[in-house]
């Protein structure tokens, strides 16, 4: 049986992806037949991998669910300062399945959650530039100059570091002008093709704009659909198909 790099094996279990496997290899938590693991280290799976002492399982049946974040959540596996975890939703789900990609406490809205690592790594790597569909609530009224300077892509880096973001799509879906100026009401759905930590809002900032809702409702094609706040249903075909479809288009 051919060696393969340890991080994809790991991913492959389902026990976490592929970047979280780097980052408990590089913690010492990963061990091969007994002997702590480093980065570029190769194993087969008739070899004894453990992860702080527990052996990895290459047989669970791969689970692909899609989760209606709530806002006040977190999508971390465990938090150590109590806060709500997205993991803590699922009742019922037999199978170790963490989140893919990200989505901040304050925002709300579309998630997958998986034990497929490459599955993983597929929708997540930069190069898939998979369209994410957000619904982006704001108390102003916006101008053309400031949806062309979002759209345009621009600098959301910060202490004194450049980060620019591709450049997107943004459409105005409703926009209300009330008496007072403290009930005026815009709503933008963006559609991004990156995944930059907090990326909307740090946008919004950039131009002077404040978010007072943000809801992801599709990811690849894949939407929200009926799914309410803290309800969950595995992907169906359809849905995996077209995602799959999404990731076959380029390797990696």
């Amino acid at each position: 049986m051919e060696k393969e790099r340890l991080q994809k094996l790991i991913a492959e279990s389902g026990f976490c992806s592929r970047r979280a496997a780097e980052e408990l290899i590089k913690s010492g938590a990963v061990k091969v037949n007994g002997n702590k693991a480093g980065i570029g280290d190769k194993a087969t799976k008739k070899d004894l991998i453990t992860i702080e002492g527990k052996k990895l399982n290459f047989t669970q049946e791969k689970r692909y669910i899609k989760l209606y974040k709530p806002r006040g959540y977190t999508t971390s596996m465990s938090d150590a300062h109590g806060k709500k975890l997205i993991t803590e939703l699922l009742k019922g789900i037999n199978e170790r399945v963490y989140p893919v990609g990200r989505l901040d406490k304050d925002s709300e809205g579309l998630i997958f959650l998986t034990n497929d690592g490459d599955f993983t790594n597929s929708i997540t790597h930069p190069s898939r530039k998979i369209k994410k569909k957000y619904r982006v609530t704001l108390p102003h009224i916006i101008s053309e100059e400031i949806i062309a300077r979002l759209s345009a892509g621009l600098d959301i880096g910060e202490n004194g570091e450049k980060e620019i973001t591709a450049p997107c799509e943004i459409n105005v879906l409703f926009q209300e002008k009330a008496n007072n100026e403290k009930t005026n009401r815009t709503v933008l759905e963006f559609i991004i093709t990156e995944g930059k930590n907090r990326q909307i809002r740090r946008m919004c900032a950039a131009v002077g704009l404040e978010v007072s809702r943000l809801k992801r409702t599709s990811v690849g094609g894949v939407k929200l659909g009926m799914l309410k706040p803290g309800e969950y249903a595995d992907l169906n075909e359809r849905e995996l198909k077209m995602l799959r479809e999404i990731y076959k288009k380029k390797k990696i």
